[in-house]
């Protein structure tokens, strides 16, 4: 058995040689075609990629060169407004923008009744109920929040003049009254549809943009305030510690042979 597995793994080895042999020729044949066909394919094809790989290369290297000098531009412009646009300065300038929204939002119908609005359920955005009873957010609590807003607005003026945190805690109490009074007082009366259930069928109260404004103006202000109460100081650094840090800043020199101290000496 061991023997006839010999020799036909003998007729096999030489079924496979004289195979290699015969097709040796041809795979030399296929190699030369196939370097000659693409060194002419190179050769043909060169010129005209040259051109293109080096316009994308050039592209290439004016976006860099451009993305870094915007680079540089925008951290001078930061380093410029950084001793401009102080933290402090940063949160008085909000609570000047929130008291003016607090003041403006006054004036802006905060609540309707619409009348059908359950028939309106199925229709597209363009089809509104129509509404009555608007009234403006100040009317509600006797316009109480505009003194609120012009107090805001100037503690906020007098932040950008002078850093005193005890400026923002005031804001922010401001803040949490006009919030009070806008939960307490313009939140039920929004959702009141008073007489109109009698004379409408279908009523319902909807509260409209002025309310989520002074809402949202007034959340600015207690946010504002606790940020400029609380706005990051600066830190200083002892005399030493500078030193420290220009030490290691310092390069360091070349430790001399003794050679070269004897040739110095």
């Amino acid at each position: 058995m061991i023997a006839a597995l010999r020799r036909w793994s003998r007729q096999v080895d030489r079924i496979g040689n004289r195979g290699l042999e015969r097709t040796y020729p041809f795979l030399l044949q296929a190699r030369h075609y196939i370097a000659l066909g693409s060194h002419r394919a190179r050769a043909f094809l060169w010129p005209l990629l040259r051109p293109l790989l080096a316009f994308l290369f050039r592209a290439v290297w004016a976006l860099e060169r451009g993305v870094r000098r915007l680079g540089r531009l925008l951290a001078r412009v930061a380093t410029v407004l950084s001793d401009v646009v102080t933290p402090a300065r940063a949160a008085a300038i909000v609570v000047i923008a929130a008291g003016a929204l607090l003041l403006v939002s006054q004036f802006i119908d905060y609540r309707a009744v619409e009348i059908g609005q359950p028939g309106y359920a199925g229709l597209p955005q363009v089809a509104k109920a129509p509404t009555v009873e608007a009234r403006t957010a100040g009317a509600a609590h006797a316009y109480l929040l505009v003194p609120l807003g012009i107090l805001a607005i100037a503690l906020g003026g007098l932040a950008l003049r002078r850093e005193r945190r005890r400026l923002g805690l005031l804001v922010a109490f401001l803040g949490l009254v006009s919030v009070a009074v806008i939960l307490l007082v313009d939140l039920p009366h929004g959702l009141d549809e008073g007489a109109q259930t009698s004379l409408f069928s279908g009523a319902t109260a909807v509260l409209e943009d002025g309310f989520y404004a002074e809402l949202a103006a007034a959340g600015g202000m207690v946010f504002a305030g606790l940020l400029y109460y609380a706005r990051p100081c600066r830190i200083r650094i002892s005399l030493s510690g500078r030193a420290a840090s220009a030490r290691r800043r310092r390069p360091r020199r070349r430790a001399s042979s003794r050679a070269r101290v004897a040739r110095s000496a």
